[in-house]
Order: structure tokens, then C-alpha cells, then sequence
């Protein structure tokens, strides 16, 4: 063996002492070829290795890798393996110069290419995947192409300063142009920014049902300059952003449980033991439902014309039609077991006391008359029967 790559040297060496440049393109086309065997090997173990792994536990990642790597990574080594052989040999200075051309748009194009691919794996499948508030992922997912085409702008002016381009007086130009432009938008741009902080911070997502001041509704839209509103009257509320991310807001989607208090009123006439009875009937009557905590009941207070009652209870979840559901069933279980024990509903009375013209002290109810509630049309007052007769 050695004695035969020793004579295959003598036979070289007259003709390499003759044309001594031969030399130099042995020594690159040997780099090129045992370069190019050992990145095919080394692609083909990695790109099994990859495979191996994404058929062990399917992933995102195993074929984000895969895809850079065949698309990305080897073109790149591969032009570099071109351009490190024919360093050493003597070519024209234009061959020369458009290697370089060609090397600076390969590498700022491949690089600006991962960098897109990478934004959008860490959108679409990392950030989407792990934050399951996102409902409606296609908000975040525009991010991705604001965010590509700013990063092919800075691959651009990266190539052209290294293609020996002056962009400096471009770069201040656009600079001034921005400073004008956004002069002349400061709304326009505040409600795109809030639009990012809506996006980021998720104070509400689509299908939340909120309340701003007096508006409430259902978030219908998220679009980079206004939020659209479907009211419960069916109309839609358009709200700018910026006016949104200013407002306080109250969000009912993520009310993991409802506090309720309600209170109801009895009469004077009710007995002692029917009072101490009464806010035992309404706590049994809460633990017996369904999705509810019980919190507490008691004799809250003496009213003008009743006693009365005040509970608090709480229901697992944020739908108002479950809660009052709920409510209603707790009402028809309070009134049937109120007029099984004979206890009696208080209502707002006004009593009229009449003296007679002789002087005397008596004085006879002559009626009670029902006080109409606050916002109920006066026209509506009602009268009962008297009740009886006081001396």
C-alpha cells in the first residue's frame, strides 16, 4: 500500500513542480470531497437520531429540529464547505468578489429564514400550547408575520451594509420619516400598542363577558385598533383599545365562584322560636342544592314594618342563567316551608290612626295600605282590609 502511494507521488511530483497550482486544487477538491462525506454522515446519524426520538414520544420539537436542519442548517455548512476549499486557490477577483456576494445573500437569507421559523414554533406551538386562556389563538398568531417582516428589514439592511452599501442616511431617514409619522398617528399607534398589551396581558379574551362602566356584553372581536362588544340588547360596542386598557373592567368569564346575598322579610307578628327557626330552614335548604357553598344566615335586622333576614351563599361557577336557577329553586323551597309552619312574608304597610272629635283616646286602624317600592309607579298603590281595632 505504501509502496504504492509512494510511487503515485513520483509520478505527480514532475508534473507539480511543472504546474505548481495543481497542488492547490488537489487540496481543495480533497476538502470538498471528505467535508462533504462527513457532513452526510453526520446529517443522516442526526436526522435518524431526530426520528428515533420524535417515533418515542411524538413532539413539536423533534420535527422543528428535523426541518431546520434539512432546510437551514446543512445548505449553510455546505456553501461554507464550498467557500473554505477554494480560499487556497489563486482565482480572478471577480470570481473572488461574486463568491462573497453569493456567501453574504446565502447565509443573511438562510439565518433570516430561521429566525421566521423559530418565531413561529415559539408562537404557534409553545406560547398557543402551554397558555390555554388563548381561545381564539389567531390574535397571537398575527404577531408572527409583524414580526418576520421586521427581521427580513433587518436582514436586508444587513446585507446591503456588507454588499458595501451606504445605510446610514437611509437608516436616518426612515428614522425622521417614523418620528413624523407617528406625529401625525399617536392614536392610531396607542390603540396598536395597547392592542400588544391586550394580547400580552389578556385581560379578557374572546367570548368573556365583561362590564366597562355602563356597557356590558360579550367580547365578539380583537382587532389591533378596537374590541367589539355584543351587548345582551343584541347591538354591537365598538371600544377603542386604548380605551379599554384604561377602563377598569369587570371580567364575569373568569368568576370561578358567584357570591351571593339575598334577604328576605317576616312579619312583626312572627314568634320567637319561628325567628330562631327560620334561619335553620334556609341553611338546610342551601346544603341540600347542588354546586353550592353555604356561607351563613342570620336575624339581620328590625326593619320599618318587618324582621328581617339576610343570607350568603356561594354557586361553583360563572353562568348567571345557572345562578338563577338556583336562586328560584332556593325561593320555592323558603315559600313552601314558610307556609308550611305558618310563617308570614312582610310587605311595606302604612297604618292610618283616626281621632275622634269628642277627644277620646281611641284609635281604630282603618286600613293598611301597601307602599309602593321605589321605582313601582305610584299608580299602582294597592289597599288590603283592616286588620282589626287598638285602644
Amino acid at each position: 500500500m505504501k509502496e504504492t502511494f509512494d510511487r503515485w507521488i513520483g509520478l505527480a511530483k514532475p508534473y507539480l513542480s511543472k504546474y505548481p497550482f495543481l497542488w492547490n486544487y488537489i487540496v481543495a477538491v480533497t476538502i470538498l470531497v471528505v467535508g462533504f462525506l462527513l457532513l452526510r454522515i453526520i446529517k443522516t446519524l442526526l436526522l435518524r437520531r431526530l426520528k428515533r426520538w420524535s417515533d418515542e414520544a411524538p413532539n413539536t420539537l423533534a420535527e422543528f429540529l428535523e426541518k431546520t436542519i434539512r432546510h437551514t442548517v446543512f445548505p449553510v455548512l455546505y456553501f461554507g464547505l464550498l467557500y473554505l476549499s477554494t480560499r487556497g486557490l489563486a482565482m480572478n477577483p471577480t470570481l473572488t468578489k461574486f463568491f462573497h456576494v453569493v456567501g453574504v445573500v446565502l447565509v443573511t437569507f438562510f439565518v433570516v429564514r430561521f429566525m421566521g421559523e423559530m418565531i413561529d414554533y415559539l408562537i404557534k406551538e409553545q406560547w398557543i400550547a402551554k397558555h390555554s386562556y388563548f381561545v381564539n389563538g389567531g390574535r397571537i398568531k398575527a404577531l408572527a408575520p409583524i414580526a418576520k417582516v421586521l427581521i427580513w428589514g433587518i436582514g436586508l439592511i444587513f446585507l446591503l451594509d456588507n454588499l458595501g452599501f451606504k445605510v446610514s442616511s437611509v437608516i436616518a431617514g426612515l428614522g425622521i420619516g417614523g418620528i413624523a409619522i407617528a406625529l401625525a398617528s399617536q392614536n392610531i399607534l396607542g390603540d396598536l400598542f395597547n392592542y400588544f398589551v391586550i394580547v400580552f396581558d389578556t385581560p379578557f379574551e374572546i367570548g368573556d363577558f365583561i362590564i366597562i362602566g355602563e356597557y356590558l356584553g360579550e367580547i365578539e372581536h380583537i382587532g389591533i385598533k378596537t374590541t367589539r362588544v355584543r351587548s345582551l340588547g343584541g347591538e354591537q360596542l365598538v371600544f377603542s383599545n386604548t380605551d379599554l386598557t384604561n377602563a377598569r373592567i369587570r371580567n364575569y368569564k373568569r368568576m370561578m365562584r358567584r357570591r351571593v346575598i339575598f334577604k328576605i322579610e317576616t312579619t312583626y307578628q312572627t314568634s320567637l322560636a319561628h325567628v330562631k327557626e327560620i334561619p335553620e330552614i334556609i341553611t338546610e335548604i342551601i346544603k341540600e342544592i347542588k354546586d353550592t357553598i353555604f356561607d351563613r344566615s342570620h336575624f339581620f335586622a328590625f326593619g320599618d314594618s318587618s324582621l328581617v333576614f339576610e343570607s350568603v351563599y356561594y354557586i361553583i361557577g360563572s353562568d348567571y342563567n345557572k345562578y338563577m336557577d338556583i336562586q328560584q329553586t332556593i325561593n320555592f323551597k323558603i315559600k313552601e316551608q314558610f307556609e308550611a309552619k305558618g310563617i308570614e312574608f312582610a310587605y311595606p304597610t302604612r297604618t292610618i290612626y283616626l281621632k275622634h272629635e269628642d277627644g277620646n283616646r281611641e284609635k281604630q286602624v282603618i286600613a293598611q295600605e301597601r307602599v309602593p317600592e321605589e321605582g313601582r309607579p305610584t299608580g299602582e298603590t294597592e289597599f288590603v282590609e283592616p286588620v282589626g281595632m287598638e285602644r
